[in-house]
């Protein structure tokens, strides 16, 4: 795989069931501790709510993923929630639905229905982007050859994601995965450059 799916961008949806109210915000994520902030802060958003279910799929494995009924009947609100992510094939995306009750009692059906419409209304006002796997690796080299180092990194279209600056450069970059094996034959080719692959 050298490409997944994501928002960029936050947004909002609406949707209404015999007077119960779901907000749904649906957001860029990529740690399920960036996650639980923004759910904390919509819970202090909300207070009182009577239920923020919520669902999250991050990395570009798809394999990091949670979903919570946050009290409704099981399988009711979570999983329609990550069942509008997986449909569209996204992933360092979360989604929290805030529901205020109504009175009257949708039944099981009516939750999926409500939670799974809520959900793809919110997906339909943020744009999917692809883009691409990053692989990351650690590059330390002499000043006088940075560059050459970021000329390299740019024709491949990678990123910097940080950087150590003082006599010798220590710098941790993201390639594309289908850039990665011209890079280092590249970067190999620089003499005064360490190259290491990170997990």
């Amino acid at each position: 795989m050298t490409t997944y799916n994501t928002i960029e961008k936050e947004a909002f949806a609406e949707f209404r069931d015999r007077g119960s109210r779901f907000l749904a915000y649906i957001f860029p994520v990529s740690s399920p501790e960036e996650f639980k902030a923004r759910l904390k802060a919509l819970k202090v958003e909300h207070p009182k709510a009577a239920h923020h279910c919520f669902a999250y799929r991050i990395g570009t494995d798809g394999n990091q993923f949670r979903s919570s009924d946050d009290g409704e009947p099981a399988g009711s609100a979570g999983k329609p929630i990550l069942g509008q992510l997986d449909s569209r094939n996204v992933t360092d995306t979360g989604v929290v639905v805030v529901r205020y009750f109504g009175g009257t009692l949708l039944g099981v059906p009516g939750l999926i229905n409500a939670y799974k419409t809520v959900t793809s209304l919110a997906m339909q006002v943020t744009p999917v982007k692809e883009k691409p796997v990053l692989v990351k690796y650690e590059l330390e080299f002499n000043y006088t050859l940075m560059n050459d180092v970021m000329v390299n990194i740019r024709k491949s279209s990678g990123e910097v994601i940080a950087t150590e600056n003082q006599l010798f450069c220590r710098i941790i970059v993201g390639i594309p995965k289908k850039e990665e094996d011209s890079w280092i034959r590249k970067m190999q080719d620089m003499h005064g450059v360490e190259v290491r692959r990170l997990m």
